[in-house]
C-alpha cells in the first residue's frame, strides 16, 4: 500500500511559527514503552521518548527538567532525561527512562504529564497554555513472561502540504509476536496542568484537522478530506490538509495475544502543512515476501523524482534492530543477523535502494515482519518543502520442513502401535528449548498440498488430528493405541512439524507424509445381523473370521475365543456374554455366535471379540488381542405427508459406503413376513436414507405397493451391505436391522375462513346510545370457502383478538364445529380487530382468514351555561347527553382577558366554578379547551380538541 507525508525545511518551520525560544513551545510528539526486565519480579523498564522543537524550544529543551511519571500506582515519579540524541538540526529525541516494580498483577495506566505544547497549534486552543500528556497501558501478569510494549520505529517527524494526502506509519515492531491493531484518539491535555498529574484528560476544544480551513476535499477533489488510521497496517492518512499551520493527532497501537488486549499506546504527534508546488516522488517496493529461514533477501526499492530533484532513501522496522534516534537497541528486539539498508546518502533521480537480510531460523515467527521504505527529495533552491513517500513491505518468516520421517508397526505382534522416526531437526539448536515436534494422524493415505504461507490450520483441513507433542530434539515416537484407538488393517498418514513457542509463535513446513498400516492378527466380526425384533427375545447373530496367521499346529492352542456385548450404537460397557474353546481345525462351526434374549425394539448392540492362544510354558491362556467393536444396523423410521421417511446407521469397522442397501416393508408387523421394495446407492454416512411413498421397485419377489393411509401402519427393515478396505477380507458383508413401523400423516391445512363483525353506523346513533353502558359486544360470523384445495375435515374454530390495529391478534377462545358464530363479550369497549382460523381433527391449523375491525362512536358535547348556586340543577359545567369512550381528557378554562382559571385531567370533564384553590370564580363568560382521547381501534390516533365558551350565572357578584 502506497501512502505520501511532506517533510518541511526547517528554516521555513522557524519562519511560520513565530517561536521564539524564550516562549518555550517545545515539545511535538512522544510515546511511552516499557520491557518487563527480571523473571522473577514484576520489575518493569519504562522509557517516554519525545521529540523536541530545537528551532522554537531550544532553551526549554536544554534545561533537563524532570518528568513526572505516574505508574498506575502510588504518587508520580520525577524521572531525569537519560540521554538527547540529535536527529537533525531541528529536532531531538529525548529519552526518559526509569524503572518501577508493580506490587501485583493487574491493569496498569502509565501517564507522563509535560508542560507545554507548542504556541499557534491550529486545532488546540491556547496550546501554549495545553500541557502535553502520554499514556500507556499495560497488563501486568507473570503468566505473560518477559513481556514488552511494541517499540515504534519510524520517527513522527512528518510535514504536510495543503491540497495533497499526508500520511504517517509508526514502523511498530512487537518483540514478543503479539498482533498489533491501530485506532485514531483525541490528543490529551489541560490548560495550566500541574506537574505530577495523573489523570489524562482530553485536550478542551480540540477540533479534527479536517474540519479546519475552507476547501476541505479530499486529494482526488471526490469528497471531504478524512483523517483515517489502518487498523491492520498502521497507515494514519490525512486526505488532505486545507490550510496552512501546525496540527496535532494521536492515534493507539492496540498489542493482542491469544485474542486478549494486553496493551496499548498512546502517540502524540505533530503536522506542519505549508504550501508548496513541488511534486512528490514515486517509490516502487516489491512484492511482500514468505520465505523459509535461511534464505537471504536481497531486495531493492526504486525511486523516481518527477521534478528530477535529487532523492534520499531509508528503510525503518524491527529486522534492522535500530531505534527512532539511529541507535542499535541494547538488549536487541531481534536475534541476528540484522537487516541493513543502503545506500541511505543523497542520490540522483533515479535512484535505488538494497535490503539486504540473511535470515536464520532464531528469525521464525507466525506474526510477519513489517519493513517501511521511504524516499524524500531533496529540492533545489532554498525555502521549498520537501515531500516524501511510504511503502510498506511485509516479510514472513518459516521454519524448515521435518525430513527423512518413516514408520512401522511395532516389533510385538501382540501390541498395536506404530513407530516414527526422523531427522534430526536442522533448526534445532537455534530454536527455544520448549520447541515442540508435533505428531499428526489420520486414517486414510492420499495427497495434500500444504501452503507454508497460509495462516489457517490446514491439516485439520485435511483430516488430521494432533495424537502428541515431543521436544524438538526427540526423533522417534510410539503411537501405541491411544485415546484415538488404531485399528489393525486401517491405513494411517502421519506427518509432523515443529510449533515454536511465544516469542516467535511460528511453525515449520509440514512434513511429507508416511503411511503404514497395522498387520492383521486377530479375527474379523462379519455380522452383527438382527434375526427377530422383540423387546425380551429379540435375537442377533455374530459371525467372525478366524485370526489369519495363526497355525491350529505350532504348539499354542488350544485356543478360546470370548465374545463381549455393550448396550447401544457406541456403548462402552462391555460384560462378557460367551467363551467358545477351538482348535482352529477347518470345518469346526466355531466363528458364529446366537445372542438370545435382547430387547431389539429398544436398543442396538455392539460386540467385541477376543482371541486367546495357550502360553506354551505355563499353559495358561494368554490374550492375543481384540477386535474392532461392531454394532447392530439401527433403524428408525419417520411418518410423513403420505410416506415414511426412514435412516438407519451402524457403528462398525467395515465400511458400509459405495453399496447398495437393501429396504424390505411389511404390512403385518416387525417381523414380517417382509417384500423386498427398493435398492438404495449409499456413498456417505448422511446417504443412509429412504422416503417411501408407496412404490416397490424391486419386481424379482413380486411388486406389493401400497397406498400410505394415514390410518395404515407399515413396518420395515434394512439390510445393510459393506466390506473391509483390502488388504483384509474383501467378502461382502450383509447385516439386517431391527424390524420398524410407523404410520404416514397427513399435513393438508384446512382453508382460511372468510371472516365478517357486525358494523356500527355512528351517523345513526343518538347521542344517548350506549348511556351507562359498561361492556359491550362484537359479533362474528364465517363461511369455509366452497372451493379450495384444503382439508374439510374441521373440528373447531380459533377466534383470534386485539384491541389495536397493527398489533399482532392473541388467541382468545374457540368454538367447536360446525358453530360458525361467535360472540366476544364483556369489552370495554367495541374497538378492536379479529381474525379466525380452522383446525382439523389432525391439529392441522388454517392461515388467518381475512382481518376485520371495528371502531367506536365517540361523542362529546358540552353546554354553553350553567348555574353554580347548590341548588341541585345545573351546579356543573360538564358533558351532556351521555359523552362516549373517553379515555383520558384534560380541561382547561380561562376568562375573557386570556388568564387560566382551572385545569384539570379528570375524564369527568366536572367543573364546578371555582378555580384549582377552591375559591369561586364571579359569574361571567369563560373560555374552555378540551383535549380528549377516545378509545379507538387506532390506538396511536392523535387526541381530539374541543373549544368553546360558556357563561356561568351566579346570584351575585360581579362579571371576570
Amino acid at each position: 500500500m502506497k501512502t505520501y507525508f511532506l517533510t518541511l525545511l526547517w528554516a521555513l518551520f522557524l519562519g511560520l511559527l513565530f517561536i521564539t525560544e524564550t516562549q518555550a513551545t517545545h515539545l511535538r510528539a512522544g510515546e511511552i514503552t516499557t520491557r518487563r526486565i527480571s523473571s522473577t519480579s514484576l520489575t518493569y523498564e519504562v522509557t517516554m521518548t519525545t521529540y523536541h522543537d530545537e528551532i522554537g524550544g531550544k532553551t526549554a529543551s536544554d534545561q533537563q527538567d524532570p518528568s513526572y511519571f505516574c505508574f498506575g500506582i502510588g504518587p508520580a515519579v520525577a524521572v531525569k532525561r537519560a540521554s538527547r540524541v540529535v536527529i537533525n538540526r531541528a529536532t531531538t529525541a529525548n529519552t526518559y527512562v526509569a524503572t518501577f516494580t508493580y506490587p501485583g498483577p493487574g491493569t496498569y495506566r502509565i501517564t507522563c504529564t509535560i508542560t507545554n505544547r507548542n504556541e499557534n497549534v491550529r486545532n488546540i486552543p491556547s496550546s501554549i497554555q495545553t500541557s502535553f500528556q502520554l499514556q500507556t497501558t499495560i497488563v501486568v501478569n507473570a503468566q505473560l513472561g518477559l513481556n514488552s510494549t511494541p517499540v515504534l520505529l519510524n520517527p513522527p517527524l512528518d510535514s504536510a502540504r495543503v491540497g495533497q494526502k499526508w500520511c504517517h506509519n509508526p514502523a511498530a515492531f512487537d518483540a514478543d509476536g503479539d498482533s498489533l491493531a491501530y485506532r485514531l484518539y483525541v490528543p490529551s491535555g489541560k490548560l495550566l496542568d500541574e506537574q505530577g498529574n495523573c489523570t489524562l484528560r482530553s485536550v478542551a476544544g480540540y477540533a479534527d484537522p479536517t474540519t479546519i480551513g475552507v476547501n476541505r476535499v479530499n486529494e482526488a477533489g471526490t469528497g471531504p478530506a478524512t483523517l483515517t488510521v489502518n487498523p491492520i497496517t498502521g497507515d494514519v492518512c490525512w486526505d488532505a490538509p486545507a490550510e496552512q499551520g501546525q496540527y496535532n493527532i494521536a492515534f493507539i497501537v492496540e498489542e493482542w495475544r491469544d485474542g486478549v488486549k494486553i496493551g496499548e499506546i498512546i502517540r502524540d504527534m505533530q503536522i506542519i502543512v505549508t504550501a508548496s508546488p513541488n511534486k512528490r516522488p514515486t517509490l516502487i517496493a516489491p512484492p511482500d515476501l514468505c520465505v523459509e529461514a535461511g534464505t537471504l533477501i536481497n531486495q531493492t526499492v526504486t525511486a523516481t523524482d518527477p521534478d528530477g530533484n535529487r532523492v534520499e532513501l531509508s528503510a525503518f522496522g524491527g529486522p534492522f534492530n535500530v531505534s527512532p534516534e539511529g541507535r542499535p537497541y541494547n538488549p536487541a528486539i531481534i536475534a541476528r543477523e540484522y537487516a541493513t539498508f543502503s545506500p541511505t546518502t543523497v542520490q540522483n533521480s533515479p535512484a535505488t535502494g538494497t535490503l539486504r537480510w540473511q535470515t536464520n531460523c532464531a528469525h521464525v515467527r507466525a506474526e510477519p515482519y513489517d519493513v517501511v521504505f521511504r524516499v524524500v527529495d531533496v529540492p533545489r533552491g532554498a525555502g521549498q518543502t520537501q515531500l516524501a513517500t511510504l511503502e510498506s513491505f511485509r516479510i514472513k518468516i518459516y521454519a524448515p520442513q521435518p525430513k527423512n520421517l518413516t514408520a512401522r508397526p511395532a516389533a510385538d505382534a501382540a501390541g498395536r502401535a506404530i513407530i516414527l522416526n526422523w531427522a534430526a531437526y536442522s533448526c534445532a539448536g537455534s530454536l527455544p528449548a520448549n520447541t515442540k515436534m508435533a505428531i499428526y494422524r489420520k486414517e486414510g493415505c492420499d495427497p495434500a498440498t500444504f501452503d507454508p504461507c497460509a495462516d489457517a490450520d490446514q491439516l485439520a483441513a485435511n483430516g488430521y488430528t494432533r495424537i502428541d507433542t515431543v521436544a524438538i530434539g526427540q526423533t522417534s515416537y510410539t503411537d501405541n493405541n491411544n485415546s484415538q484407538g488404531l485399528q489393525r488393517g486401517v491405513q494411517y498418514s502421519y506427518r509432523i512439524v515443529a510449533l515454536l513457542p511465544r516469542p516467535n509463535n511460528g511453525q515449520s513446513v509440514v512434513s511429507e507424509q508416511v503411511c503404514v498400516n497395522l498387520p492383521q492378527q486377530v479375527p474379523l466380526i462379519t455380522n452383527v445381523t438382527v434375526d427377530s425384533t422383540y423387546d425380551t427375545r429379540g435375537v442377533i447373530t455374530v459371525r467372525w473370521t478366524r485370526p489369519p496367521g495363526i497355525d491350529p499346529n505350532d504348539g499354542t492352542g488350544p485356543f478360546q475365543y470370548r465374545l463381549f456385548r455393550a448396550t447401544g450404537l457406541d456403548g462402552t460397557n462391555f460384560t462378557q456374554i460367551a467363551s467358545i474353546n477351538t482348535t482352529l481345525q477347518a470345518g469346526a462351526a466355531d466363528t458364529v455366535y446366537t445372542d438370545r434374549g435382547l430387547n431389539t425394539v429398544a436398543n442396538a448392540y455392539r460386540y467385541r471379540i477376543e482371541f486367546y492362544y495357550t502360553d506354551p510354558a505355563t499353559g495358561q491362556l494368554q490374550r492375543l488381542d481384540a477386535t474392532e467393536n461392531a454394532s447392530s444396523v439401527r433403524l428408525t423410521a419417520t411418518g410423513g405427508v403420505r410416506r415414511i421417511q426412514l435412516s438407519w446407521q451402524a457403528n462398525v469397522p467395515w465400511s458400509n459406503t459405495n453399496q447398495q442397501h437393501r429396504v424390505y416393508r411389511s404390512k403385518t408387523g416387525p417381523n414380517g413376513p417382509f417384500n423386498l421394495v427398493a435398492v438404495v446407492p449409499v456413498t456417505a454416512p448422511n446417504s443412509f436414507t429412504y422416503t417411501d411413498q408407496g412404490a416397490d421397485t424391486y419386481a424379482a419377489d413380486g411388486i406389493q405397493t401400497a397406498t400410505m393411509s394415514i390410518d395404515s401402519n407399515y413396518c420395515y427393515r434394512v439390510e445393510t451391505v459393506g466390506r473391509y478396505e483390502a488388504p483384509l477380507t474383501t467378502q461382502l458383508l450383509y447385516n439386517f436391522s431391527q424390524g420398524v413401523c410407523a404410520m404416514p400423516i397427513d399435513t393438508t391445512r384446512p382453508c382460511p375462513p372468510q371472516l365478517a363483525i357486525d358494523t356500527l353506523n355512528c351517523a345513526s346513533l343518538t347521542p344517548e346510545s350506549f348511556c351507562n353502558q359498561t361492556t359491550f359486544a362484537n359479533n362474528l360470523t364465517w363461511q369455509n370457502p366452497p372451493t379450495g384445495d384444503c382439508d374439510r375435515n374441521i373440528v373447531k374454530y380459533r377466534i383470534y383478538y386485539s384491541p389495536c390495529e397493527g398489533q399482532d391478534p392473541v388467541l382468545v377462545d374457540s368454538v367447536n364445529a360446525p358453530l360458525l358464530t361467535y360472540r366476544h363479550q364483556n369489552l370495554t369497549s367495541f374497538a378492536g380487530c379479529y381474525y379466525v382460523t380452522a383446525v382439523t381433527r389432525n391439529g392441522r391449523e388454517s392461515a388467518p382468514s381475512n382481518r376485520v375491525c371495528k371502531d367506536n362512536c365517540p361523542y362529546l358535547a358540552m353546554p354553553n351555561v350553567f348555574t353554580p348556586n347548590n341548588d341541585g340543577k345545573n351546579d356543573v359545567f360538564e358533558p351532556t347527553q351521555c359523552p362516549r369512550f373517553i379515555e383520558s381528557a384534560e380541561l382547561t378554562v380561562v376568562n375573557r382577558w386570556g388568564a387560566k382559571v382551572y385545569q384539570s385531567s379528570d375524564p369527568s370533564l366536572r367543573w364546578d366554578g371555582k378555580n384549582n384553590q377552591g375559591k369561586e370564580l364571579p359569574g361571567g363568560v369563560y373560555l374552555y379547551q378540551i383535549t380528549v382521547k377516545f378509545k379507538r381501534v387506532n390506538c396511536a390516533a392523535p387526541a381530539e380538541n374541543y373549544k368553546g365558551w360558556v357563561q356561568m350565572l351566579r346570584e351575585s357578584g360581579g362579571t371576570n
